[in-house]
């Protein structure tokens, strides 16, 4: 299948530059081509998009699947079956919205990225933590506070409804809890060493886990090749993690100046997550979402428009994530208005393409427009390097999505 893309203007985000008007070749589900010369062969499908703008797929290095409502409650009650079905159209909708790439921070989805890889349903390529690591009672517990604990084996771990989570206390059960998630397939691993707004029982600003916990789960993530992500929002939080292995910080909003340059000074990178925030200030109370957690989430918004001017400041390197939950998620692609705000369009473009294509372990793969690349592209009416906050209105500016070599439809 030979699909040709004409007269667009190609988006470098390496550059942080459009390169001028293009014709893009694809075959099957590859770029073999991106040329100024003319197209001789024959094309299976053609798009002109001249005068629009041609860029890789987008990419958001943090979403879950596993979360169709914000009403924990109800959310319990679901059957197998229907989560997997609301899992199936949160997969496709994303991809509608133009991200050809996800990175899945907890959840277990192995039998969803299969379903996409061969066709069952549509959506985008997915890169999975598998089940969080979380400690009882911590940002991964979702269990009633009376829920009694039944460990299913002798090292303490258990599994929380659904399968989103391990819940694993000491370092034995931690690495036994990673060994299960790499042996399953998960692409990396995640850890909850904070409180978080959604969970019910722990404090925002709860610090989880100890070194030894966490530097059991990082020993077995480096021994795969593969690393661990966190999330974390304090800076006691942030700081334990990352001097134990963590190589990436997830939200990060409480961050200051001294954290950001242990971040820097380690490598780790930050995924901020703002748009998730203001849709639970706008949404959650009539989704559902518990008062509780609807109280931790004031000023989580402005904490970390904060952390992002601090993050920049000290050298830390940015990713680009979501973080949407259940009836949030159609505003997915706010995220882009949101940094538009507070970064250069070129940097937030960057840590989309760049950055979390090195989370996802697909440089070269995606993030790019370019020879020898995977064909999952977008077509957009608007500049986004001149105008990057035009990208939160999909429905005005978002004109085709190419998946891996063919449109969506």
């Amino acid at each position: 299948m030979v699909l040709v893309i004409r007269n667009g203007n190609v988006v470098d985000p390496q550059a942080g530059e459009v390169v001028g008007e293009r014709t893009v070749v694809v075959d099957g589900d590859v770029i073999a081509e991106v040329t100024t010369e003319p197209f001789r062969g024959e094309a299976d499908i053609e798009i002109d998009a001249r005068g629009r703008f041609v860029l890789p797929g987008f990419i958001d290095a943090h979403v879950h699947h596993t979360f169709p409502t914000m009403d924990f409650a109800r959310l319990s009650r679901l059957s197998m079956t229907e989560l997997s079905i609301a899992m199936a159209q949160c997969s496709e909708a994303m991809l509608r919205r133009g991200f050809t790439t996800v990175r899945d921070t907890g959840g277990a989805i192995a039998g969803l990225v299969a379903a996409v890889e061969s066709g069952m349903t549509i959506g985008p390529r997915i890169v999975r933590a598998g089940r969080i690591i979380s400690q009882t009672g911590g940002h991964g517990d979702f269990r009633a506070a009376s829920a009694v604990d039944l460990p299913t084996c002798g090292c303490e771990l258990h599994t929380d409804h659904h399968g989103n989570a391990h819940i694993a206390d000491g370092p034995d059960a931690c690495r036994k809890a990673t060994r299960h998630e790499l042996r399953e397939g998960s692409d990396f691993i995640k850890i909850m060493s904070s409180g978080g707004v959604a969970s019910p029982t722990d404090p925002f600003d709860a610090v989880q886990y100890t070194p030894e916990e966490i530097r059991a789960v990082t020993t077995e993530t480096d021994h795969r090749h593969t690393y661990t992500t966190s999330h974390a929002y304090t800076p006691e939080a942030i700081t334990m993690a990352v001097e134990n292995g963590v190589r990436c910080i997830e939200h990060g909003n409480l961050l200051d100046a001294a954290t950001g340059a242990v971040m820097a000074e380690h490598g780790a990178v930050m995924v901020p997550t703002l748009v998730t925030y203001r849709a639970m200030e706008e949404l959650g109370e009539k989704a559902g979402l518990p008062e509780v957690s609807l109280a931790k989430n004031r000023g989580v918004f402005a904490a970390g428009q904060r952390s992002i001017e601090v993050a920049k400041a000290a050298g830390v390197e940015l990713g680009f994530g979501t973080d949407l939950l259940g009836e949030a998620q159609p505003l997915q692609n706010r995220e882009f208005a949101i940094r538009a705000e507070l970064e250069p369009a070129v940097d937030v473009l960057r840590s989309m393409y760049v950055t979390n294509a090195r989370l996802c372990g697909l440089e070269g793969r995606i993030g790019t427009v370019s020879v020898g690349a995977y064909a999952d592209l977008v077509v957009v009416d608007a500049d986004p390097v001149a105008d990057l906050a035009a990208l939160a209105d999909v429905d005005a500016v978002l004109t085709d999505v190419i998946s891996r070599g063919l449109p969506v439809v």
